[in-house]
Order: C-alpha cells, then sequence, then structure tokens
C-alpha cells in the first residue's frame, strides 16, 4: 500500500448538514475531501482533483445522482474512480439501476457512522492495492524493458563483432533482418502459414536473425576472406558455421533458459543454409520438416548474397535477383514464400 499519499473523497450532496455529517464521520482517518452540492460542480470538482472516491447522493435537483455517475463512467478521465452512491430510497430498482452504471456500493440514509467509515475503507483500501500493483507492474515493465535493450544490444553488438571478421559483408546482418521482418508481415497480412506464425513477437523474431551467422567465428580466417572460390575442403569448413552458430547458442539457452529469442536465433543459425529440396546444409532438411524460421530467412539471405558485391563477383541488379530466387522455386525455396516474395520484392529494394 502506498502509505506516504494521502486519499482523497469527494462527498456529493445537495444538503449541506449531510456533507457536513459524512465529513465529521470520516475525520481522523487521514482523507482529504472535496464537497460539491449539485452535480454540475461534482462533475467539475472530479475531473480537476480526480479523488480516489466518490460518495454520491442519489436525489439532487436538477441532475440526479444516477446523471452525474452516467457522465463521470463515459468520461476516460473519471472513469475508473469508484463511486459509492447515497441514497434514502430502499428500492431494489433503484440500487440495481446503481450497479448497472458502475457504482461500487452503496450507503443508505440516515447514516451509520461505522457502517459509512467500513465501506469507505474498503473502496480506498482496494484503490490503494490497485495504485500500489499498477506501479509494481510499471516497475517490472521498465526492469524487463530494459532487459530487452540490454539483451538486443548484446545480440547487435556480438553478431557484428562477427561481421567485422568477413571483410566482403558490410551491414549484411541488419539487412538480412530487415528483409525478414518484410516477408513475416507480409505472411501475417496474406494468412500464410497463419497457424504457426499468429502468436509470433515479429520484431523480436526478425531481430533474433541478427545472430543466424554467428558460427562464423569458428570458420578460419582465410577461409572467410579468401577473395576467390573456395576449394571443396575450405566450403566444408565453411558449412560448418551453421551448426556451429546452432551450438554456440544452444550453450547460452542450456545456461540461461529456453527463452524465445535464444530459441528463434538458435533455428535461424542452424537451418539457414538448408533447401526445400534436400540439397541444402547441415542436415539435408526438405520441405517443411524445414523450421519456418530456415526457410524464411533462407530467401532473406540468399537476396542479399545477390545484391552485394564480393571480392569474387560483382552486386547483382535487384531484378536479376528477384529473378534467381523465383527460379529457384521448389528448388532452393519454400514455393509459396517464393510466391509471396514476388509480390513484395519491391519493399526489398527500398
Amino acid at each position: 500500500m502506498l502509505t506516504n499519499q494521502k486519499n482523497s473523497i469527494l462527498i456529493v450532496d445537495d444538503e449541506g448538514s449531510n456533507i457536513i455529517a459524512l465529513r465529521s464521520m470520516l475525520s481522523g482517518n487521514g482523507y482529504t475531501a472535496y464537497a460539491a452540492t449539485n452535480g454540475k460542480d461534482a462533475i467539475e470538482t472530479a475531473t480537476d482533483f480526480l479523488p480516489d472516491l466518490i460518495l454520491l447522493d442519489v436525489l439532487m435537483p436538477d441532475m440526479d445522482g444516477f446523471e452525474v455517475a452516467k457522465v463521470l463512467k463515459a468520461t476516460k478521465k473519471t472513469a475508473d474512480i469508484p463511486i459509492i452512491f447515497i441514497t434514502g430510497l430502499d428500492s431494489k430498482d433503484a440500487e440495481t439501476k446503481g450497479f448497472n452504471l458502475g457504482a461500487s456500493d452503496y450507503i443508505t440514509k440516515p447514516f451509520h457512522p461505522e457502517v459509512v467509515r467500513l465501506r469507505v475503507k474498503n473502496q480506498i483500501t482496494t484503490v490503494n492495492g490497485m495504485r500500489t500493483l499498477s506501479a509494481q507492474s510499471d516497475m517490472l515493465k521498465r526492469q524487463a524493458d530494459a532487459l530487452v535493450k540490454l539483451r538486443n544490444s548484446m545480440a547487435f553488438n556480438l553478431a557484428s563483432m562477427i561481421e567485422s571478421r568477413d571483410d566482403t559483408t558490410g551491414k549484411h546482418i541488419e539487412r538480412v533482418a530487415k528483409y525478414v521482418k518484410i516477408l513475416i508481415n507480409a505472411m501475417l497480412e496474406k494468412g500464410l502459414y497463419k497457424e504457426e506464425i499468429l502468436h509470433w513477437d515479429v520484431g523480436n523474431v526478425a531481430f533474433s536473425s541478427l545472430l543466424h551467422d554467428i558460427g562464423k567465428i569458428a570458420v578460419p580466417d582465410a577461409v572467410l576472406n579468401k577473395p576467390g572460390k573456395l576449394t571443396e575442403e575450405e566450403f566444408a569448413k565453411m558449412k560448418n558455421h551453421a551448426p556451429e552458430g546452432e551450438k554456440i547458442i544452444d550453450r547460452i539457452i542450456q545456461e540461461s533458459g529456453s527463452e524465445e529469442f535464444l530459441l528463434s536465433a538458435k533455428t535461424f543459425a542452424g537451418c539457414h543454409h538448408e533447401h526445400w529440396n534436400g540439397g541444402g546444409y547441415p542436415r539435408g532438411l526438405s520441405g517443411t520438416d524445414i523450421p519456418l524460421r530456415g526457410r524464411i530467412i533462407a530467401i532473406a539471405d540468399t537476396y542479399d548474397a545477390l545484391t552485394s558485391s564480393r571480392p569474387y563477383k560483382p552486386a547483382l541488379p535487384h531484378e536479376k535477383a528477384v529473378e534467381i530466387i523465383t527460379n529457384a522455386k521448389g528448388t532452393q525455396f519454400d514455393p509459396q514464400l517464393v510466391d509471396l516474395f514476388v509480390e513484395v520484392n519491391g519493399w526489398f529494394k527500398a
């Protein structure tokens, strides 16, 4: 409970004697009390001061308590303020109407001081409890946001450090993450593989793809930066970056827990070179045996490789890269994802 905050109560009654009586009953409980003698003033005071609780008389001239409550509950700023109706009416219909308008409780006239104090205390306790929970929730959210920011920063910098060993790929990881995000958003829009991706956090999944080449830390510099065609032995060492990346992230998972970001990154690292027809590596998976993340990043990774210059090849124009990927539909790439890529490839060039 927030003990350092003085709770406030707005008492609304057209009879000054009732206001005095209620203030007297609640004195000594540490409340700040406001008063209003008509509906219009009640709405203005509630909007200006945002009390923690409103004691609202039902029978008032011009604008009765039900009308006041209706306005307050329909106004975003005051909608959550609890209302206890004060009434001399002994009517189930009136009581039902009040609760339907959002009343939290009723106090009947003539007042019984102990009943008034207890009912007010119950509502204030609830208000303070909700305020404490809200404050704790905000604090936990800030902490969670800070942890995500720290994790993302570490992942980005780790991926960038590894990429810096490869003189040829500048900003490859960032571009691939961008393309992965484009494809996933398009899949959601088109309903493609919707059952599988419905609960994905798109930003989280796309960002985890930054680590898809983390296994290159195990590839010798001479192989990684060779300006010409790799020998069969050198290519075998290069291919090893996929299972090595998977192992590295798996060790992190074992030590820190199977958080979605890491599980996603592991899949990207281990499966981004698998081919739809089974001709890829490291496991030679085919079709839908390849995890969907692997099938998505295969297109993103290949597009960036084709449109980027290397010491052993020039960068291909966008149109040529689209043509090559389209021609590999059903062999290297998931046919449905290729069709989607053809629809949205303009976003890759943007």
